[in-house]
């Protein structure tokens, strides 16, 4: 089975990856159309073996099957990829092309509208947990929110060397408009006065 991989990888994918660069490169038309139609035939291999894989990987020889069948595709001798695709891809997918071409629009329209949809609920249950977040933890955020403002406050009146608490400074400023002079000092004024 590794080897299979490996073999694939190699033969099946990255030399007619190659060749297809230096066909679009050279801008040779016979090269191009080539590597085209190998590549059309390798999405239906792919596909198929999918399936078969599931079914036929018990069969003797299986893997070395599908080996020779994509040396049979690439060689240059029995032009595999272009006899199959002239002989039975091009006359199937030219006459349902139409009900491939309206399959597909059908399936993107119902695909946008999936995707609207499910946006669509997705935002609605964010916006659902942000809303039930903020109402659990509003009482924690306003008393950080109201602590950042309170320190802001003493801050701006050159009350932050004192060691009364913010929130009593706040108070106080709110019940006078001045200051109130501190009790030691109220004391050294008074004491003077006396003498």
């Amino acid at each position: 089975y590794c080897l299979f991989v490996f073999s694939r990888l190699i033969f099946g994918t990255l030399y007619p990856a190659y060749y297809s660069y230096k066909a679009v490169k050279s801008k040779d038309i016979k090269e191009y159309v080539k590597w085209m139609m190998y590549w059309i035939i390798f999405a239906l291999f792919t596909t198929a073996e999918t399936f078969t894989d599931i079914f036929l990987c018990w069969f003797p020889f299986y893997y070395e099957l599908k080996i020779a069948f994509v040396a049979w595709l690439l060689s240059p001798y029995t032009k595999g990829s272009s006899l199959l695709y002239r002989k039975f891809v091009h006359p199937t997918l030219s006459s349902k092309e139409k009900e491939i071409d309206d399959c597909l629009i059908q399936a993107k329209d119902r695909s946008y509208d999936a995707l609207v949809h499910f946006g669509k609920r997705g935002l609605n249950v964010a916006a659902t947990a942000a809303v039930m977040a903020a109402s659990k933890g509003q009482g924690a955020l306003s008393e950080r929110l109201r602590s950042f403002s309170m320190q802001d406050l003493s801050t701006i009146r050159g009350d932050s060397s004192s060691t009364v608490p913010p929130s009593v400074t706040v108070r106080t400023s709110s019940k006078q408009s001045q200051p109130k002079p501190s009790r030691s000092a109220s004391e050294g004024t008074g004491s003077s006065g006396k003498c």
